[in-house]
């Protein structure tokens, strides 16, 4: 028998943009706890990924780069986080991948996640640098944590037939 579900911690803004989910981000990118170079590792990140943005875009009026990279933080996890994924579930000896509706906790957990191991695996020269690639490449539609959400997306769909053992 489970025992009753651990409640979910309030997570204090983040000190530069007071934004919540990064906050967060920066709390999954921290190792050792090491909070100040995590933080550091994720603004400069953001900063070279909106620098290159507005080089990108170039005529748009940038009226302040703080909130334009809160906005693009928000995009990129729109891009990687899955909405539908598999679970396993053991019917008469039988194991089913069964397509299940991701909450919205996990599906921020998931997305963060993969955004940071794909980065750790990328061949830039440091982190920095790996996260803004990866943040970048995932704004485009590309990139290894955009083609794992696509990955676990098309085994949902794989096993829609499944989706009849679904339970509560």
């Amino acid at each position: 028998m489970r025992r009753r579900a651990a409640e979910k911690r309030q997570v204090m803004p983040d000190p530069k943009f007071g934004d919540e989910l990064l906050a967060r981000f920066i709390n999954v990118v921290m190792l050792s706890g090491k909070k100040s170079l995590a933080e550091r590792i994720v603004y400069d990140s953001l900063e070279e990924l909106s620098k290159k943005q507005k080089g990108a875009e170039d005529g748009e009026s940038g009226s302040g780069s703080g909130s334009n990279a809160v906005v693009l933080f928000g995009r990129v996890l729109d891009q990687v986080c899955p909405t539908v994924e598999v679970r396993s579930r053991r019917v008469g000896g039988a194991t089913y991948q069964i397509p299940v509706e991701v909450s919205p906790h996990r599906r921020l957990a998931l997305g963060m996640r993969w955004v940071i191991q794909s980065a750790r695996k990328r061949a830039e020269k440091g982190m920095t640098r790996r996260l803004a690639a990866e943040m970048g490449d995932a704004l485009a539609g590309r990139g290894e944590a955009v083609k794992k959400r696509e990955d676990v997306h098309r085994m949902a769909k794989a096993n829609q037939a499944f989706a009849h053992y679904r339970w509560n």
